[in-house]
């Protein structure tokens, strides 16, 4: 018998009544009513209330036992009396007259933070001691769904006959859009491993070995820098790659296993499958961003070629989008309007115009003067605006009016409480750009140096670089990307084209991806595959504000692990061992 419990602290029940059990845990409260004093027991599973024989010795001693201390009790289970029932608690029917109770392990410092407590508590102070903010039950639920959603994810795969394989940690260093963890070699001086940025280059070798149906819970690596949706470091992904296989094979693997993931753990409405697809085009011209949230119902248009025809300054010669809000959504006051200008001077916006369309379709606004008269019957066709519509624009250069104008739909869908919070929404992003150019106007992969262009050699070899498309897409939900694919250039030529064509020589391909353009040349099938990020679906599944809250051991925004106190400084030793001395 388990000598500190024989019970979860969620077993207790009437049929226990009368009956001896065993609990352990935290000790969650005390009350102390001077001649009983009641404790709640909270261990993993639940809290069971128990309460002192009354002797004066017991109540001395377990009135002063530090909260969140660890105890084991023993003693008679007792139906409860009905002023004291807890219909809050699975066991607020019944508690524990202690007979026995010894503290395990006793709290000797003050706690930096109440656990369960509704205390806003700085997240620095959280991280250092994320010990006990795991004790929280708001964090160790989001680790039992976490721990849920890798099971069921992992069973859907095996379902469809993927075989899961374990691909390495230390591996080579190569340009994949991060920047590497680098982890130098005691064995071979001046030389380093790199963590994996994403298992890329391994699940590709798997399909030219004849692993069918690969797929993995993987770990990447990436050097980046933090964002709300982004860890710094280390994440996790369902990767998986299948030979043979289109885009829509992929798609067609996937999307069922995203719905029913979404559905069993969640309440709220998803879009079933198959989910719509977007071209990378379409989606940032109608949504400003490749990462639409599709619950928000306002789209962009351009009126570019509208305005060259008009004598606002500011728009001539601009790409000018807008955005018109339906007068369904209710009047926008003048402070609605002073607010939106705060946001949009905020992200480095000159100013907001816009017009409303009164009663006759007339305009009133800053801008209507500007719009000459024979021309406004055609701006209310291109735009379908109605009596009570208000339009807004944006103008600026291509690339920021796109940004831009994404950011003002984003905040007006916000402001005028139009995203549906208990939906999830899912699209593909679908044909991006197989090429772009950096900031050094330089031809560079705007995605994934391992897609397959379509048209193939033809297409590198004949189109502008800049009008080739790939067999590349993305996974959004709710204005976060969950998931980046591509149909993969398995072809060696075609591999050193598209290579070469961003500047990397035949030498540098075979030097950087060495395994890749050796196995190429054996025969590789074509294969394709997609990788949604864990982190992620968790974060919008709990609904959670950072992916620090469903990680069990996060880095801060800075990259600190503020518990372990990582980064940390080494021996000179050590150091030497590695050859860095």
């Amino acid at each position: 018998m388990n000598e500190y419990r024989t019970h979860n602290c969620n077993e207790i029940s009437l049929e226990d009544v009368g009956k001896k059990a065993r609990i352990a845990g935290f000790v969650e409260t005390i009350r102390d009513f001077g001649g009983l004093v009641f404790l709640d027991i909270r261990d993993m599973y639940g809290v069971t209330q128990v309460v002192t024989s009354g002797k004066p010795e017991d109540v001395d001693f377990a009135s002063h036992i530090p909260l969140e201390s660890s105890v084991t009790v023993y003693g008679e289970v007792k139906k409860r009396d009905e002023e004291t029932i807890n219909p809050k608690i699975k066991t607020g029917l019944v508690e524990i007259k202690i007979e026995d109770i010894k503290i395990l392990g006793k709290r000797v410092k003050n706690l930096p933070f109440e656990i369960n407590s509704n205390q806003d508590v700085r997240e620095d102070l959280r991280l250092e001691y994320r010990f006990l903010d795991l004790r929280n039950d708001r964090l160790k639920n989001n680790l039992i769904l976490r721990a849920n959603v890798l099971n069921f994810l992992r069973s859907q795969m095996i379902e469809q006959g993927f075989l899961e394989v374990q691909t390495p940690i230390l591996t080579s260093s190569s340009p994949e859009g991060a920047r590497d963890y680098l982890v130098p070699s005691r064995l071979h001086p001046g030389k380093f491993y790199a963590l994996p940025q994403a298992p890329q280059q391994f699940k590709q070798l798997l399909m030219v070995s004849g692993i069918d149906k690969y797929f993995q819970i993987a770990p990447c690596f990436r050097d980046e820098d933090a964002r709300a949706d982004r860890a710094p470091g280390e994440f996790y992904q369902l990767d998986m790659e299948m030979a043979y296989a289109t885009q829509e094979d992929v798609f067609n693997a996937i999307e069922p296993v995203m719905y029913n993931t979404f559905k069993k753990f969640s309440d709220c409405n998803i879009n079933s499958y198959p989910f719509p697809k977007i071209s990378y085009k379409d989606s940032m011209l109608k949504y400003g961003t490749d990462k639409p949230d599709l619950r928000n119902p306002l789209f962009i248009i351009d009126l570019s070629e509208f305005f060259s025809n008009c004598t606002f300054k500011p728009f001539i010669n601009r790409t000018v989008r807008a955005i018109r809000v339906s007068g369904k959504y209710g009047h926008l006051s003048k402070g609605f309007h002073e607010k939106m200008l705060d946001f949009a001077t905020s992200i480095g916006m000159g100013g907001l115009g816009y017009l409303e369309v009164q009663e006759d379709l007339s305009f009133k606004g800053p801008i209507d003067k500007f719009i000459p008269d024979d021309l406004k019957m055609k701006l209310v066709d291109l735009a379908s605006l109605e009596k009570d519509d208000t339009i807004f624009f944006i103008a600026d250069s291509e690339k920021r009016a796109t940004l831009l104008a994404g950011l003002i739909r984003d905040e007006l869908g916000k402001r005028l409480n139009l995203i549906d919070e208990n939906t999830f929404s899912f699209a593909w992003i679908v044909d991006f750009p197989m090429f772009e150019l950096d900031e050094h106007e330089n031809l560079s992969f705007s995605h994934n140096p391992f897609s397959m262009p379509q048209g193939g050699l033809d297409a590198l070899e004949n189109e502008n670089p800049l009008d080739i498309l790939a067999y590349q897409y993305d996974l959004v939900c709710n204005g976060v990307e969950l998931s980046s694919g591509a149909v993969r250039n398995h072809d060696i030529n075609i591999m050193l084209r598209a290579f070469s064509m961003a500047g990397y020589t035949d030498e540098e391909v075979k030097s950087k991806f060495g395994a890749l353009y050796t196995a190429f040349q054996y025969g590789a099938p074509p294969h394709a595959g997609v990788a949604p990020g864990i982190d992620r679906m968790l974060m919008l599944l709990t609904k959670s504000e950072s992916i620090r809250e469903v990680i069990a051991f996060p880095l801060n925004s800075k990259a600190e692990d503020l518990m372990m106190h990582a980064p940390c400084q080494v021996k000179r030793s050590q150091l030497k061992d590695v050859h860095i001395l």
